[in-house]
């Protein structure tokens, strides 16, 4: 269940989930049955597969799951995924079809960095986990293309390029670092130690208080429409 919890990361599932749910708040009307269901796919997408290709590709949580099991994870996630955008396809609209096809590209392109990496950046990770779930969750309800849905989608990839300019130097601190040495002296000639866990601190801080914030905001956001 822990190894679970850590490949899964709810906080940050949540936070990529809230930008499907603020783009469908926006809408004109909101379908609660096209909400659910979307957060659905996007929890199997973002927080099943997603997760799960990224620690088969290099193993940053160092989990002790096997590489057959990452990949059923993930596989059987996606294809659940696409199974409900289908279902979409169906019974909303056929415009949908460019989006689910975006999505089963881009999800594994990105994760497994295929492509020689070249969709595995701080600018594909805005669009592919900002602006396109909130993109979709706009669309899906809307059914067209339209200015609160795009402004819904661009202040969401605003977000999400804070959350990785915030989340890369953690990542490398965390991950890639074992120790840190030096010393801050400060204008009014005090000093300070610096410190693996000292640098950490706000870089943490910010992100989980971004990450409550946006769900909280996202939460708000959908009960004004209930």
């Amino acid at each position: 269940m822990g190894e679970a919890l850590t490949l899964l990361h709810p906080p940050y599932t949540a936070w990529h989930l809230s930008y499907f749910a603020i783009g469908a708040a926006v809408a004109p009307h909101l379908h609660v049955g096209r909400l659910l269901w979307g957060l659905a796919a996007f929890a199997l997408a973002v927080g099943v597969s997603a997760h799960a290709f990224d620690e088969l590709h290099d193993r940053p949580l160092r989990t002790s799951f096997a590489d057959r099991t990452l990949l059923g994870f993930g596989g059987v996630a996606l294809l659940g995924a696409v199974g409900i955008g289908v279902a979409g396809i169906l019974t909303v609209s056929a415009w949908l079809a460019p989006l689910v096809l975006a999505g089963a590209v881009f999800l594994p392109a990105y994760n497994l960095e295929l492509l020689g990496g070249r969709l595995h950046g701080d600018l594909w990770f805005a669009v592919g986990w900002g602006w396109f779930p909130a993109f979709t969750g706009y669309f899906v309800n809307a059914e067209r293309v339209a200015l609160p849905g795009l402004l819904g989608a661009f202040g969401c990839l605003a977000l999400s390029v804070a959350q990785r300019c915030l989340s890369s130097p953690a990542r490398e601190l965390r991950r890639r670092t074992s120790s840190v040495s030096g010393v801050r002296e400060r204008a009014d000639g005090s000093s300070e130690t610096l410190s693996r866990a000292g640098l950490l601190a706000p870089l943490d801080g910010a992100l989980q208080a971004l990450s409550l914030g946006v769900v909280v905001i996202a939460c708000a956001l959908v009960a004004a429409r209930l």
